[in-house]
């Protein structure tokens, strides 16, 4: 009985080794969960044509929205385990949705093989320009005045916009309406158009609207004020430390993915971030190139979906 352990797990390794040689030899599809034009789509499509150079095969970005990220990452998680279906996974994916929706049909910690953390952004409330106030305690104000009468838009039920938006409103005292959109680019559209006058969202997809004046930014999720907003306090500044997290875009794929691929794509990913250039484009919407090892993202995963366990059972979030 050991033997054939000895031979099977053999067999085993020695079959990871052939893939990893020939790996890869036809497209990659890197799976988006969330509509194009939000952060994840961002950076996919930013690390799509260097990750293909270095990998010598067509990465195709494919967006499969809907429940808050749960329908394109159940996707990877079903994959098969041979790299050719990758996806981006983030907080909302694998910590903040799995945490508060019992339906989710993957266990984060379980279903996935973790292989980068390519980036992590800060997260943002901002608002409408009709919006009355532009300043952080004129925002708390003015919600406080009103409970119920706002609402906020997120990129769906249950991620991390939505969770930490819960979480800020548990600490400050205040009630403001959930609006989920099918992603970050169109609850971002709706609220630049003033159907929705608040937004929790990531920093990089927001940005360009605060730069022309479309959204004015109120407070935000980072170790420290942003260069590109030095006037917008962080959440530990005005007193909410606990909601002071960033969300990380990171590749993962189906569980039992081989070591061997898995150390190709890490290793293809952090050639590819070695291009100023790329890392630039990344930098330049906010966010912070992180590069890790496979080892190092699961822990950021593990750590990410414990925390919003206990967010969720302390604040009895759950979904309507």
């Amino acid at each position: 009985m050991y033997r054939r352990s000895l031979i099977g797990l053999a067999v085993a390794l020695s079959a990871g080794a052939v893939l990893a040689q020939s790996y890869p030899n036809k497209p990659v599809r890197l799976v988006v969960p969330f509509a194009p034009g939000g952060t994840t789509d961002i950076i996919a499509r930013v690390m799509a044509d260097p990750l293909s150079r270095a990998l010598g095969q067509p990465v195709v970005v494919e967006n499969k929205s809907g429940g808050g990220g749960i329908v394109g990452a159940a996707e990877t998680a079903k994959a098969t385990p041979d790299g050719y279906a990758l996806g981006i996974a983030t907080v909302s994916t694998t910590a903040a949705n799995p945490a508060i929706n019992t339906k989710t049909p993957y266990n984060p910690l379980t279903d996935f093989t973790p292989i980068i953390n390519i980036a992590a952004t800060p997260n943002i409330i901002a608002v409408h320009p009709s919006f009355a106030a532009k300043d952080y305690a004129s925002f708390l104000s003015a919600v406080k005045k009103a409970p119920g009468q706002y609402s906020f838009a997120s990129s769906g039920t249950g991620g991390i916009a939505h969770l930490q938006m819960e979480l800020y409103k548990n600490l400050s005292g205040t009630f403001i309406t959930h609006i989920p959109y099918r992603g970050s680019g169109p609850a971002l559209n709706d609220t630049v158009a003033g159907q929705v006058p608040i937004i929790f969202d990531n920093l990089p997809s927001a940005l360009a609207f605060i730069k022309e004046n479309r959204l004015v930014p109120i407070v935000v999720a980072a170790p420290e004020r942003i260069a590109a907003l030095p006037q917008v306090p962080t959440f530990k500044e005005v007193g909410l430390e606990p909601v002071n997290r960033m969300a990380y875009y990171g590749i993962v794929g189906p569980k039992g993915l081989p070591k061997e691929v898995v150390d190709k794509i890490n290793a293809a990913v952090r050639k590819s971030l070695e291009d100023p250039a790329v890392r630039k484009r990344i930098e330049d919407t906010g966010a912070f190139v992180v590069a890790n090892t496979p080892e190092q993202f699961g822990a950021q995963i593990k750590a990410e979906f414990e925390t919003y366990k206990r967010v969720v059972e302390q604040q009895k979030l759950r979904l309507d």
